[in-house]
């Protein structure tokens, strides 16, 4: 039988899911299409543009992982008996899937703003190289401690 701890964990689980894929997807977007606008003018960019690109589809990556994790978590509150004891953990998996799931879909969402700049600027001048791939791997830097956070939040319930 589902509690009602069972329910706001599916709720948190889904939610990092969710966020995640969400901010991937629109930054994905944004990226793809700079891309191939750079790439319809000069495709022999390909490889300098496709990690600028790609960069904002991690976040989406985290919050899978994230949600595997916590979702094995499940198997454990189902066997609490104390309805209060159950409570309390599907809230535990809840938070703990927040720092992903916030960090995720805004770190995707402004890491896909500086990398479409950053296609652009390589679009413009050759020598730039990966250089311009600094921003967007700065702020997937906090998409990383929202990972961390989540794992060891997940882990220790």
């Amino acid at each position: 039988m589902y509690t009602t701890g069972y329910v706001v964990a599916i709720i948190g689980i889904a939610l990092c899911v969710i966020l995640c894929g969400v901010g991937s997807g629109l930054g994905l977007y944004k990226t793809a299409s700079a891309t191939a606008g750079v790439l319809g003018e000069n495709p022999k960019k390909f490889g300098k543009l496709i990690i600028l690109m790609l960069l904002p589809a991690t976040q989406g990556l985290y919050g899978f992982l994230i949600a595997i994790l916590a979702a094995n978590k499940l198997g454990g509150l189902m066997e609490v008996a104390d309805a209060a004891q159950a409570m309390a953990q599907g809230w535990a998996i809840f938070a703990a899937c927040l720092p992903m799931a916030i960090s995720g879909f805004v770190s995707a969402f402004f890491q896909s703003k500086a990398a479409v700049n950053g296609i652009y600027a390589s679009a413009k001048q050759d020598s730039l190289g990966f250089k311009v791939a600094m921003g967007p791997a700065m702020i997937e830097f906090y998409a990383l401690l929202g990972l961390v956070i989540s794992i060891l939040l997940v882990i220790r319930i």
